[in-house]
């Protein structure tokens, strides 16, 4: 790897460089390229690589680089590319990681694959990271690193000192030291920068920051990617019940959660798993796949079922035809919009139960509002379009009640997905789509029922 980062145009022609090695067969021009790259780089490129290339890449990947390569791949590319590997490549990375990403890759890799990494450890470390595996993947627990230097406060700045020039190497994202007392109680922290321009006799109590919190065992991941953003904290402790320290979390990996978060809600939006490689075989995907456009195909005949119990209506005003997409869209895009403010409001963890009510009210407002604007607007169009005032009436007055249900639809659907622990992402633009495409279509009938042909009997 050079010592000089690339910027993104010479990244991509690098990537290409290394993609036509591949193919050409040059080995050693492959090799030599794949150094330029940092191993997350390398990651990206074999997780968007089709798999004849992307297994030919990967042997030729530096040894030193696999853990890391690995650790930032998705879970189904990573699983692939394990099983390559033989029983001194697996020892290579299990020397080479960790404890927090011998954890991570452990915990996504089927339990033939696990064992193997698992047997390939220290007894010591095994322990360690068997012991972080006991806790769910998702809490502070199954983010931590065990690598952790704690000092007593009562002893002095020139006793750790001489204790770190010992250990010779300080972890990783390390800007203060973990204070504990004899039982390994959490206490605080101390700065580097304070051991540094103090005198060595002065006692660690007296440098002690006992301000920085540190976070519970079970605190879920998004929690603690909040307070890691709140903070401007570069590493916390982690704590038992009985504030005991059982190790340390750094912004590394709170980067690599805010950025799965955010690949999750992309993907989840169109029922995908981020963790699929984009280059599985076709009938997998489509499998996959199947299950939420079968729900879509569902909710869909719903809706339609809803506008044919007003087929003579349509039968007697054809120009309803035309408003129906229009009004369903009309609500679905509002909807989608207050959906979206809460679910992020969910996941930067701004929405409490103190301030849920509010919220909601707020965002049911800014739908009657927009639905009020957006009424006299498309009312007035479609009278002068069709020259029918009553028609207008009926479109606008359709507009405002899916504007309105959808900002309500759009602003509950999530809060009780999450209740119920159904991943909000996932889940509610299939059902808010299937709110606002049946009021659209059962506001415009109904009222066109109701005012036009029943009015004009």
């Amino acid at each position: 790897m050079t010592d000089t980062a690339l910027n993104t145009q010479q990244t991509e022609q690098l990537i290409e460089d290394i993609l036509q090695a591949a193919r050409e067969g040059d080995i050693q021009r492959l090799e030599t390229l794949l150094r330029e790259l940092v191993p997350e780089q390398v990651a990206e490129m074999l997780e968007t690589t089709p798999p004849d290339l992307r297994h030919i890449i990967w042997a030729h990947v530096p040894s030193e680089y696999h853990g890391e390569v690995l650790a930032h791949l998705n879970d189904e590319v990573r699983t692939q590319l394990f099983e390559t590997l033989d029983s001194q490549e697996i020892q290579d990375i299990a020397d080479e990681l960790e404890t927090d990403d011998l954890v991570d890759l452990a915990q996504s890799l089927p339990e033939q694959d696990k064992s193997a990494l698992l047997d390939a450890l220290e007894e010591e470390e095994r322990v360690e990271v068997e012991k972080a595996m006991a806790y769910p993947e998702d809490t502070a627990g199954g983010l931590m690193n065990t690598d952790v230097i704690s000092v007593r406060a009562d002893v002095t700045v020139e006793t750790v000192l001489r204790y770190l020039r010992q250990l010779g190497e300080l972890p990783d994202h390390l800007n203060d030291l973990i204070v504990r007392d004899r039982e390994n109680h959490y206490l605080g922290v101390v700065r580097l920068t304070d051991l540094l321009t103090h005198e060595e006799d002065t006692l660690i109590e007296a440098l002690l920051d006992a301000s920085k919190p540190a976070v519970h065992v079970l605190t879920p991941v998004r929690e603690v990617a909040r307070l890691f953003e709140q903070n401007d904290w570069i590493d916390v402790a982690v704590v038992d019940s009985d504030n005991r320290i059982l190790g340390r979390i750094t912004i590394d990996d709170v980067v690599d959660i805010i950025r799965e978060e955010a690949e999750h809600r992309q993907m989840a939006q169109a029922g995908l798993d981020e963790d699929e490689d984009i280059f599985a075989p076709p009938l997998v995907s489509a499998r996959r796949r199947a299950f939420w456009l079968g729900v879509n195909l569902l909710t869909a005949v719903f809706a339609a079922w809803v506008a044919s119990l007003f087929e003579d209506t349509l039968d007697k005003i054809v120009a309803l035809a035309l408003m129906m997409p229009i009004v369903a869209s009309m609500g679905g895009i509002g909807g989608t919009q207050t959906a979206t403010i809460i679910i992020r409001a969910m996941a930067t963890g701004t929405l409490t139960s103190s301030n849920m009510r509010s919220l909601v009210m707020k965002e049911v407002t800014v739908g009657f509002l927009n639905g009020l604007l957006w009424a006299v607007l498309t009312g007035g169009f479609a009278w002068w379009w069709f020259g029918d005032l009553t028609l207008g009436i009926v479109f606008g007055a359709a507009i405002l009640i899916n504007l309105t249900v959808g900002a309500i639809a759009g602003a509950l659907i999530p809060i009780i997905l999450e209740r119920f622990r159904i991943d909000p992402a996932l889940a509610s633009g299939l059902m808010l789509t299937t709110v606002t495409d049946t009021m659209g279509f059962f506001s415009l009938l109904g009222l066109a029922t109701v005012i036009i042909l029943h009015g004009s009997s």
